[in-house]
């Protein structure tokens, strides 16, 4: 069986001037990196702005276990089956962080036959989109030392300094630490910390920023420290939104790519989810979705998590609200989340698939209660037995959901055929009905306490000091208004790793809360989610090399 990069570099690569003219994109409209990457012109997205939006797709999954699930896989093969079909079809997806790839979660450019190309680059340093996120954020970090250092005209206190620096890499050692030391020319010493680049604020921002002057607003209204009297500080009062802007005046603009089956791709932007808001960038699909009679999109881990944030956070920034959402599971999974070890997921157990589905039930549930219509993507194993796929059918017919087993890691395109056909099923009934879980005029509390009741399941919200001091504080800023961002475990419904299926009788705790003014939303920290990971016993880049032609080696 061939890698996922073997695959990748056995495909001959179109120029993506041919690619994207399948969608009215011409060489004029975009700008290139090299032959089969390009930046989509400012001129194209505001030339299509006003055209009528086609049909959205949302692709979420259960909570995510070691045994895989495959979302993105899932994405680009029913894009490709979708186009298949006679459905004229664009990806809209997030582009990979350096920290996973090298680390172990892989990457986010599919896997097998339903992958987006080059798979090399796009997980490597693509268009440098992210260095240039990285570079922002750091010169922001550098812009307040230095104000601090000459003088402090703002009145800064150095020990309420909320804005991090950010690397694109798990590094765990950089999560606290002293900076200014050595001598009064080194800067005033003070407390500091890294986190991962796709928490950055402002891969938030460039992800939800609608042009230019939006990104630059957004920037402006970052807080970034408290004043000695607990006053906020924002980038505004430094003056340096233009000097960020500039920065990224590249990389606001979406990438175009390909899939193995010459889908046009828009792979634009990368928060994570469970830090973050999970969302690929709103140009992206906004764009996508004026071009494309489908779009397919994805939001990042379980539907508790990505999905909540996209049809909350992001759904009010589009164009258009979905007309469907599908929701990716695997056999392995649910055995999983019914209790089955990992070693032991190649036995048939039927019980184990009845046990875990309680955690599929539930994300479809959630779906169902913003008013979407919800269509189940089996992703095939070899050992799946049949006895489990029946059960696994008469499970999702008790609940009423279309359920289709789909092989697009496999057989690519051909695999997706039966689930693509039941999305258009879904999509074209019209069904779809969107509400928001709650109102910008909800307090935080109630917010929170909607999210954790009753999408997670949970008990009650338990607010730790800091966090009730900050409620307090927010409400003052007139903050309380904002969209909540829960910061959690991507593996359980619970801020507890440990509890997989679908918990009750489970309390959540907000330990503290980050705000995200430019972005426009409230973090809330629960459990021990870090917002900088670390790398594992045996990290993906120990099996990483390159030949001596260039040529990428153990990328997946």
């Amino acid at each position: 069986m061939k890698s996922d990069i073997e695959i990748a570099q056995s495909i001959e690569l179109k120029p993506i001037t041919d690619i994207v003219e399948q969608v009215g994109i011409t060489f004029d409209d975009i700008e290139l990196y090299g032959k089969y990457k390009a930046k989509l012109s400012f001129d194209k997205i505001n030339a299509v702005k006003d055209q009528e939006p086609g049909k959205l797709v949302l692709v979420t999954a259960i909570n995510p276990t070691p045994a895989g699930e495959g979302k993105s896989t899932m994405s680009i093969g029913l894009a490709d089956a979708l186009n298949k079909i006679g459905k004229k079809t664009m990806i809209a997806l997030r582009e990979p962080s350096l920290g996973p790839v090298m680390g172990i979660k892989g990457g986010a450019a599919g896997g097998g036959y339903a992958q987006v190309l080059p798979m090399e680059d796009i997980n490597l340093h693509f268009t440098g989109d992210m260095h240039a996120i990285t570079t922002a954020n750091n010169a922001l970090s550098a812009l307040i030392d230095n104000h601090i250092q000459q003088g402090n005209e703002l009145g800064i206190d150095q020990r309420r300094i909320i804005w991090k620096r950010v690397v694109d890499l798990n590094d765990r050692a950089l999560r606290q630490v002293i900076i200014g030391l050595g001598s009064p020319v080194n800067g005033i010493p003070r407390e500091d910390g890294f986190d991962i680049t796709v928490a950055s604020e402002i891969m938030a921002i460039l992800c939800l920023a609608t042009d230019i002057k939006d990104l630059k607003e957004r920037l402006s209204n970052i807080v970034v420290a408290y004043r000695y009297d607990r006053t906020p500080v924002y980038v505004r009062d430094l003056e340096v939104e233009g000097a960020l802007t500039l920065i990224l005046k590249d990389a606001i603009k979406p990438n175009l790519v390909q899939t193995i089956y010459g889908t046009p791709a828009l792979v634009h932007g990368g928060p994570f989810a469970n830090i973050a808001h999970g969302c690929n960038s709103v140009l992206a699909t906004s764009t996508a979705l004026r071009l494309a009679d489908y779009t397919i999109t994805e939001a990042g881990f379980g539907a508790d998590l990505g999905a909540e944030k996209f049809l909350d956070i992001k759904t009010p920034n589009l164009p258009k609200t979905p007309d469907a959402v599908v929701i990716v599971a695997t056999l392995r999974a649910l055995k999983m989340h019914g209790g089955v070890a990992k070693t032991d997921l190649s036995e048939e157990n039927v019980e184990a698939v009845k046990a875990g589905f309680a955690n599929l039930k539930r994300h479809v549930e959630n779906v169902r209660k913003f008013g979407l219509p919800a269509v189940v993507a089996i992703n095939e194993f070899v050992a799946d037995t049949e006895a489990e796929i029946a059960t696994l059918k008469e499970l999702c017919a008790e609940i009423g959901v279309p359920v289709e087993l789909a092989s697009v890691w496999a057989n690519g395109a051909d695999g997706g055929v039966d689930l693509a056909k039941a999305v258009v099923e879904a999509v074209e009934n019209g069904g779809a009905d969107y509400k928001r879980l709650y109102s910008d005029d909800d307090s935080i509390e109630e917010k929170v306490s909607k999210i954790v009741t009753q999408i997670y399941g949970g008990r009650s919200v338990i607010f730790g000091p800091k966090a009730q001091t900050q409620l307090k504080q927010f409400a003052t800023f007139g903050w309380d208004k904002l969209p909540v961002c829960m910061a959690k475990t991507q593996y359980s419904f619970s801020d507890n790793p440990a509890l997989l299926g679908a918990p009750e009788e489970f309390d959540i705790t907000i330990r503290e809360f980050v705000p995200k003014t430019g972005a426009g939303f409230i973090v809330a920290l629960t459990g021990d989610v870090m917002t900088m990971p670390g790398l594992p016993k045996k990290p993906a880049a120990l099996n990483m090399d390159v030949a001596e032609d260039g040529t990428a080696i153990g990328l997946f």
